[in-house]
């Protein structure tokens, strides 16, 4: 069984989303951020795993569904907390953040039977889920993060070890109001979908 890790902060007003302001004020992009950290935790909280792992900078809220063991993030740019969140796994391990709220179950449920990693590229360069059969935190030290080739340098890194590595699908990261609209609009179910409605609809019924 694959331990589930989710690297994620705390939904708060001014620490996240910050991309989203404007046109949302702070308040609001953290209450998208909330939302989907909420569509994420869920999908982990329904995949099969060993563990479930919350990599979390700040408090857990009422967000937090049972069944999760939360860990602090190290200190250190975001290579060294995600080396840092696989570093505390033995065994199969599959990361992903808090940007991609239309993520199921189905999608968090890698087959490592002829493959030593996967990838799931990100469209704007990066990778929304990192999967390592054999956890190294080697493999992400230095590798440039929440750049346009984050996702290339990070598929080099491992081919580069000698590791066999299965793309997943390609998802987009709400990090702007045109992805959360584009996301939201692919996955109408889901909580973000909701919060953002409320947010741009706020008199609909």
């Amino acid at each position: 069984m694959t331990t589930l890790l989710v690297i994620a902060k705390e939904p708060r007003p001014g620490r996240v989303k910050t991309r989203l302001t404007p046109p949302f004020t702070p308040a609001q992009a953290a209450a998208l951020a909330e939302a989907a950290l909420t569509d994420t935790l869920r999908a982990v909280a329904a995949a099969p795993a060993k563990r479930r792992v919350l990599v979390l900078d700040g408090r857990p809220g009422p967000w937090l569904p049972p069944g999760f063991e939360v860990v602090p993030q190290c200190a250190g740019g975001l290579d060294e907390r995600l080396a840092d969140a696989f570093a505390r796994c033995t065994g199969p391990a599959l990361l992903v953040g808090m940007d991609t709220p239309q993520i199921t179950p189905d999608l968090l449920a890698p087959d490592f039977t002829d493959c030593d990693a996967c990838l799931g590229p990100a469209e704007d360069g990066g990778f929304w889920a990192l999967g390592l059969a054999r956890p190294d935190p080697g493999l992400l030290r230095g590798v440039p993060m929440s750049v346009p080739e984050t996702g290339s340098v990070q598929r080099e890194r491992l081919t580069a070890a000698g590791l066999r590595v299965r793309e997943l699908p390609r998802l987009r990261d709400v990090d702007t109001a045109a992805d959360a609209h584009a996301v939201a609009a692919l996955a109408p179910d889901t909580a973000f979908a909701a919060s953002l409605a409320a947010l741009t609809h706020p008199g609909a019924a």
